[in-house]
């Protein structure tokens, strides 16, 4: 497995949760805003596992809420390549190296209900997400040929740190990051010949209070 993220501390207590050896679990300090990022992350896995059999795009970048006329350039810039061209890199690269391998691979992008449901302030977020699932579905029909699955998992909304804490939004009610894992797994673990293409995972109930 390998772990990918700017700081050390989060891809080392996320590699002591999983309880696998460092050997078994490689640790990449990549920013995916970086242009050159998704290929040393790429290079890093197969130098030193080399093999690629899963890839999970699951970096996001989204600042607070802001009208579009008042988002800065760098923000703005971020988002783009955080959210949609990373994963587009990460994805090409994987699948190059999946088609290789007699098993293929499976390549689980994560979304967000901002791609169907997008709500005032996240008009660049949103249109991000929106062209993940696009270009998870166009890569799903291209790759079903190299034997490499294709699937973009959208949450609604979920209990982390990147959403403040907000009176209106009643938190019990929302997702939790296990439950995003959940649906990943389940699409990890799909029969070879059944590919998830489009996973929507909302709360049961809505998290977001009424009249407040």
């Amino acid at each position: 497995m390998s772990l990918a993220a700017r700081t050390p501390d989060q891809l080392a207590q996320t590699r002591a949760i999983s309880g696998l050896e460092p050997r078994l679990a490689l640790i990449v300090l990549v920013d995916l805003a970086e242009p050159d990022a998704p290929g040393n992350l790429i290079g890093a896995t197969m130098d030193h596992f080399s093999r690629l059999d899963v890839l999970i795009n699951n970096a996001g970048f989204a600042p607070p809420r802001t009208p579009l006329v008042k988002i800065g350039q760098a923000d703005q810039d971020r988002m783009v390549s955080v959210n949609l061209r990373a994963p587009i890199a990460l994805a090409r690269m994987a699948a190059a190296q999946m088609a290789r391998q007699p098993e293929g691979g499976i390549i689980v992008n994560i979304a967000s209900s901002s791609a169907r449901n997008a709500l005032p302030g996240e008009s660049i977020y949103a249109a991000t997400k929106a062209g993940l699932v696009a270009f998870t579905r166009s890569c799903a029909a291209e790759f079903r040929h190299y034997r490499v699955r294709t699937s973009v998992i959208l949450p609604g909304l979920t209990d982390t740190s990147f959403i403040p804490q907000n009176k209106r939004l009643e938190r019990n009610a929302m997702l939790r990051p296990e439950d995003i894992a959940a649906a990943v797994m389940g699409v990890v673990n799909a029969p070879p010949h059944v590919c998830p293409v489009e996973v929507v995972v909302e709360p049961a109930r809505d998290p977001i209070r009424a009249g407040r």
